[in-house]
């Protein structure tokens, strides 16, 4: 029995994973138990809970794989800096007070922790050495693309900000082997050019991208050209080149230069600053740009290799909306797309290196993939959660599932917003039925409701529909399977609705409040939507509960958002999830089996016990 762990750690969203002989067992993201979003910091809390669900400690883990090698990235910051040089100076000093203090020594760093948490486990033994191993970062991406998908060969495509030096690699997948085929180098990154326009919109780097893809299709693409004229230099086999005079993320604080600034004719603009016509145009060209070069990658992929099937990952793999369409372009015949693509799911791959690169053992392929739904962190039993809710005075009732689904399925009919605590927490940045808010998908108001009265974040934001697996080509343009709303497709056209001469003449945020389909809740203004297709084999109580829903409205789709509001990481525990509930004006709370009505809760400002922490054992 070998168990192995794999960590990321000291940039951004830290985590740890456990495998167990090829089976990932437990893969946790720090953010959930700090409450940090996007925490770098050491994920101590994740290691923690990796060896306490197993009932383990470090004395069990064979290897501890890191998912990149730090000198070479501080080789990629030394180079990039004399290439820049007097340019960058403020900034390259402040990185370097970091590195000198901490990153520079990571291996030390690293061994230094989990001593610290050896003699938490193991009392009074001070002898332990972790047996530390370094992947690279794209190699880490790579594996969790490849590795848990259910392909037996494949081509991989990894596009992220950037690693030590990769910023876009391809690779070969083959039974328990990556082979890389090559790769683009920073500072020519098209995941930092998507940050650039992240950071011109005035949302923030690193968490704000997706906010900029929901933003797009308010928008017309009338900057494609000025974009592709000055800022990037795209091949026909999808390389690219940028301009960095445009730039200052490889040599300063921004992301941009004055230069970018003239050129579209505007500062960035600051967060909290009304969102214009402009800014929309932006996203929508930034957005079409973005997809046209990760097409043209690949088709020459394909072209490449001759392979069928494609695997990605890296952060630029979370844009849904450009997943949708290399999906309907059918370059590839099947696409598995890792739902923790960014540098948690790392971790991931980390483990997974080590067990198939550096032990040379076999991979086992699970037809479906074998990341068991990413249902891989947090759970707690419904005695744990009694227990918790007796002891904060919190009147409850406990329902057995059938009659607790029927029930739910009412209270969504009757417009109610509810948040679901179901089974173990999900790891990736996806809510995908275990730690949800839900709502009614055919609720015209549902939309403006969630986003500012549970959510409170901005109004354009589109909402996900969760639909039952064998249902999903009855509303949506698609074929296939969406487990973890990684692709977006078009709401089928015969539930559209036509729209007056008057509202088609509408621009922008304008186009928020018209109802554009029977499901209005979950149709973006470009009457698409970011599926996800739930399967009774990965998530069994998640499907009843839509199937009730289904039984009792002929909908087999409701609202899926992530169990969480603007600001904070979703949330992890029950104590989490009762201090949400009671900020928001959620209806109904489901821990488990346990049902909590928000007209019942006690008043927060007369109520202090239920903010205590839940122990995690």
């Amino acid at each position: 029995m070998s168990f192995i762990l794999g960590i990321s750690a000291y940039y951004h969203d830290s985590a740890a994973t456990l495998v167990k002989d090829g089976e990932i067992l437990v893969a946790v993201q720090e953010e959930r138990f700090s409450r940090k979003k996007h925490d770098s910091s050491f994920p101590i809390n994740s290691v923690r809970y990796c060896l306490k669900s197993q009932k383990i400690d470090l004395n069990s883990i064979d290897y501890i794989v890191y998912y990149e090698k730090p000198l070479l990235t501080f080789e990629r910051l030394l180079e990039t800096y004399l290439g820049t040089a007097p340019r960058g100076g403020r900034s390259f000093i402040a990185a370097m007070q970091i590195w000198l203090k901490e990153k520079l020594f990571l291996k030390s760093e690293l061994k230094k922790q989990f001593k610290f948490l050896h003699k938490e486990f193991v009392k009074g033994d001070k002898t332990y050495s972790p047996n530390l191993l370094f992947a690279e970062h794209h190699q880490s991406h790579a594996a969790a693309a490849f590795y848990p998908s259910p392909f037996e060969k494949a081509a991989i495509l990894c596009m992220d900000g950037v690693g030590e030096w990769a910023t876009t690699s391809a690779w070969i997948g083959e039974n328990n082997k990556l082979k890389a085929l090559w790769e683009i180098s920073f500072p020519h990154s098209l995941g930092l050019l998507y940050s650039a326009f992240t950071y011109y919109c005035g949302f923030k780097v690193n968490s704000g991208e997706y906010k900029l893809m929901g933003l797009a299709p308010y928008g017309k693409p009338k900057y494609v050209n000025i974009i592709k004229e000055n800022l990037i230099d795209i091949k026909e086999d999808g390389s690219f080149r940028l301009n960095l005079s445009y730039f200052k993320y490889h040599r300063g604080f921004r992301m941009t230069s004055t230069k970018f600034n003239k050129i579209f004719g505007a500062p960035p603009r600051k967060r909290e600053k009304e969102l214009t016509q402009f800014h929309m145009d932006l996203a929508a060209s930034i957005q079409l740009v973005t997809e046209e070069i990760i097409i043209k990658l690949a088709k020459s992929l394909r072209k490449e290799t001759g392979l069928q099937k494609l695997c990605l990952a890296g952060g630029v793999a979370l844009n849904c909306v450009a997943n949708g369409k290399l999906l309907k372009e059918k370059i590839f015949d099947d696409l598995w797309i890792q739902p923790a693509s960014g540098d948690a799911g790392s971790s991931l791959g980390a483990a997974l290196i080590g067990w198939h690169e550096w032990m040379n053992k076999v991979r086992k392929i699970n037809p479906n993939d074998s990341m068991k739904g990413t249902y891989l962190g947090c759970e707690f039993s419904n005695s744990e959660i009694i227990d918790y809710l007796k002891n904060i005075d919190a009147p409850f009732q406990t329902i057995d599932d059938d009659n607790l689904f029927q029930k739910l399925a009412s209270f969504l009919d009757e417009g109610k917003v509810i948040g679901w605590f179901n089974g173990a927490m999900e790891f990736g940045p996806r809510a995908l039925g275990a730690r949800s808010i839900i709502g009614d998908p055919r609720n015209q108001k549902m939309q403006s409701t969630m986003n500012l009265k549970i959510k409170y974040r901005e109004s354009f934001r589109p909402f996900a529909p969760s639909i039952l697996e064998e249902s999903v080509s009855t509303q949506f343009d698609m074929n296939c399977k969406s487990p973890y709303m990684l692709l977006v497709a078009p709401v089928k056209k015969e539930l559209c609705k036509n729209l007056t001469k008057d509202q088609k003449n509408l621009f922008g945020i304008e186009k928020l409040n018209i109802p554009k389909s029977s499901l209005p809740a979950i149709t973006h203004v470009d009457y698409s939507a970011r599926v996800q297709t739930v399967s009774e084999r990965t998530n069994p109580r998640y499907y009843k509960l839509i199937s009730a829903f289904r039984d009792k409205t002929g909908c087999p789709t409701i609202i899926n958002t992530s169990f969480n509001v603007r600001g904070e990481p979703i949330v992890c525990t029950p104590q989490d999830a009762y201090r949400c509930f009671m900020r928001t004006e959620m209806d109904v709370l489901v821990l488990q089996n346990q049902l909590l009505f928000k007209s019942e809760q006690p008043k927060i400002e007369k109520k202090e016990k239920w903010k205590q922490e839940f122990e995690l054992d």
